[in-house]
């Protein structure tokens, strides 16, 4: 007995149970024919080996495990040859009980309630015409056995859906795991790319973008001053030595070299110090209110659009001063870039900006931007000292 080409160790142990329980069954009525003198002794043997035969050749054909159909012409066959031994003997009353279960099992669910309730009618038809009377207790052994075997396979089908559909479930979930796994790596990913395209673009960018304006200076006064190429032409030297730490720095996830052994107000001046030696623009720091500690990640979010905006002035506004000022509020932390250039459009802004914003809204920050053609631009980030907690 079986139901598709792979059995589980107890649908294997129930099959070969079902095989013992035919054979034990059909050997006892050739016994009990021999054993009580039948005139058809003969014929009873003959006929149970004949179902035997019959019956293990099922088992033995892959379609009958495969096709409803291969299985139906089986069950028939087993069927006729079970009648033969019935007319002959009352004792193949008991190998109804056995064919039960297989009609039940290899039959769509209608069809094996209608071959099983065949077989009991039959059986209990064969035994009343062998004892010549009916006697309604005997129908209660062939009834019975029946209503055993439609509980147990509807039973054990229902549990198998059951099973088959936790484990689908199990396996979709599965399925869905590896595919959000996979999704929020992809969404790291893109995120750390991100990251290094902003730091790239506030560091390594804006420091070889100072080289090049440095170097490009050194060659239009090496030819009459000599003295102030070497100066351009060290200043050059040390903005690379600078960019080279950075990178080293952002590669391990560190904060920036400018934030070692020193305070994010020290960082600022610094760096406005740095601008005003390096470019044609006056670059002035103020510091007001009280020092609160900051995160990490705010100390860098905000030298680097300090660094960023400084850079945006040199390069593109054309001024003579910019001012950058660190405000510790009650629960806020400002830095304002505010400088005397040609300004522009705030909305025709780039990647830069884009970059800086992204920065500031990560840390539950805004970043505003004021500015107009030739009124100059003013830069304000703004962070709350203690950032919200996420869910």
């Amino acid at each position: 007995m079986t139901t598709s080409p792979t059995l589980t160790p107890t649908s294997r142990v129930l099959t070969w149970c079902l095989h013992l329980l035919l054979v034990a069954l059909l050997a006892l009525a050739a016994v009990r024919a021999v054993a009580g003198g039948s005139s058809d002794a003969g014929a009873i043997v003959a006929t149970a080996l004949l179902c035997a035969v019959v019956y293990a050749v099922g088992p033995l054909l892959p379609r009958v495990r495969t096709s409803r159909r291969a299985a139906l012409w089986w069950l028939i066959a087993v069927g006729l040859v079970w009648l033969a031994l019935l007319v002959l003997t009352a004792d193949g009353v008991w190998v109804a009980f056995p064919l039960y279960f297989l009609q039940l099992h290899l039959l769509p669910r209608r069809q094996g309630l209608v071959a099983v309730i065949a077989t009991a009618l039959a059986a209990i038809t064969a035994f009343a015409a062998h004892q010549g009377t009916f006697v309604p207790a005997a129908a209660i052994g062939p009834a019975l056995g029946a209503a055993v075997a439609v509980a147990v396979v509807w039973g054990y089908q229902a549990l198998y859906r059951e099973s088959e559909r936790r484990r689908n479930l199990i396996d979709e979930l599965t399925i869905t795991r590896a595919d959000l796994a996979e999704a929020q790596h992809t969404a790291g990913v893109l995120a750390e790319r991100e990251r290094l395209a902003r730091e790239i673009h506030d560091t390594l960018a804006q420091g070889l973008s100072s080289i090049q304006l440095l170097l490009r200076a050194a060659e239009r006064t090496l030819p009459d001053t000599a003295g102030n190429a070497a100066r351009y032409v060290e200043q050059a030297r040390q903005a690379a030595a600078d960019n080279l730490a950075e990178a080293r720095r952002f590669v391990v996830a560190l904060s920036p070299p400018a934030l070692d052994d020193t305070t994010l107000a020290d960082a600022l001046e610094r760096l406005c110090a740095t601008t005003s030696a390096r470019h044609r623009i006056a670059a002035r720091f103020r510091f007001t209110g009280t020092p609160t500690p900051l995160p990490t990640a705010h100390e860098v979010a905000l030298l680097r659009i300090g660094q960023a905006a400084l850079a945006n002035t040199v390069r593109h506004a054309g001024a003579s001063t910019a001012e950058v000022t660190l405000c510790y509020l009650d629960e806020h932390v400002t830095l304002e870039v505010v400088d005397n250039g040609v300004g522009f459009h705030p909305e025709h802004s780039g990647f830069g900006l884009s970059a800086m914003r992204t920065r500031a809204e990560a840390l539950d920050g805004t970043l505003d931007v004021e500015s107009s053609p030739g009124h100059g631009t003013g830069l304000s980030v703004r962070l709350p000292v203690e950032p919200k907690e996420r869910l």
